[in-house]
């Protein structure tokens, strides 16, 4: 227990460090699982022999639970971590960034894969996902959804409009440059750089509710990281996008496509 807030990157690191069992998984404060989840977990992992598992869940908001699943249909066999970031304009597994939804072994923290971006305090799980599926040997998914996400609480990051939503633009330079260093960076570079659109178009779309100087450095900063992509992959990215969220970035400082 922390005096003050350190964030929840930070937290969950000091979490790792003092791990000492072979599984590990996360459970945010506003969440809760169902009698016998994490036995299921444990078991389903040891019989499958994965680096990490994932699972669906269920959302909870405002009374109302609805059914969430992993955008993996190949259910219940060790599958290749890479082969679950494609293809680009599905929704596939770097998009269900939820660290709660699965367990992982102990390897992975051995080898520093399960270390979060200390001081990121929103998107740290989306540069935390990118770094599992690019860089770590097997997973699996399989139909446990015991696990209970709490949406709409309204002390939660998603629901504030100050600086710390700009944390998402550091963790994806982060994600930009795990992408460029890897083997196959040609072959990742059109989805990452399409989920930071997204990314990006979400905020600016709450932008209204930010203070002046909030939104403004939102605006240079995506800016700013968009220039971080290739040029032919920014080109090509921002031409595929619906009309809407095309004029949205294309009307940021600099000129993006320039």
């Amino acid at each position: 227990r922390n005096k003050s807030a350190h964030g929840v990157a930070a937290a969950r690191n000091q979490g790792l460090d003092a791990a000492t069992g072979r599984y590990i998984t996360f459970l945010d404060p506003d969440d809760w699982y169902v009698p016998g989840h994490l036995e299921v977990l444990a078991r389903e992992i040891q019989r499958l022999g994965v680096d990490f598992l994932r699972v669906d869940h269920i959302r909870h908001t405002r009374g109302v639970r609805t059914m969430h699943r992993a955008p993996q249909g190949r259910r219940d066999v060790a599958l290749d971590p890479r082969e679950g970031i494609m293809p680009i304009a599905a929704a596939t597994m770097v998009d269900y960034p939820f660290v709660w939804a699965g367990i992982f072994d102990r390897n992975l923290l051995d080898s520093g894969l399960l270390k979060f971006m200390d001081g990121a305090r929103t998107a740290e799980d989306r540069l935390w996902t990118w770094n599992l599926h690019l860089n770590a040997d097997s997973y699996a998914v399989v139909d446990a959804p015991g696990i209970i996400y709490r949406r709409g609480v309204s002390t939660s990051l998603t629901q504030v409009f100050d600086e710390r939503q700009l944390d998402f633009l550091l963790c994806y330079l982060e994600i930009f440059s795990l992408v460029n260093a890897d083997t196959e960076a040609e072959r990742f570079w059109h989805k990452a750089a399409r989920q930071f659109y997204a990314m990006a178009c979400h905020h600016l779309k709450r932008a209204n509710g930010m203070t002046a100087d909030v939104r403004s450095e939102l605006q240079t900063g995506i800016a700013m990281t968009m220039s971080r992509i290739p040029a032919n992959v920014n080109q090509q990215g921002l031409r595929s996008l619906d009309p809407a969220r095309r004029r949205m970035l294309m009307t940021l400082p600099e000129g993006v496509l320039q």
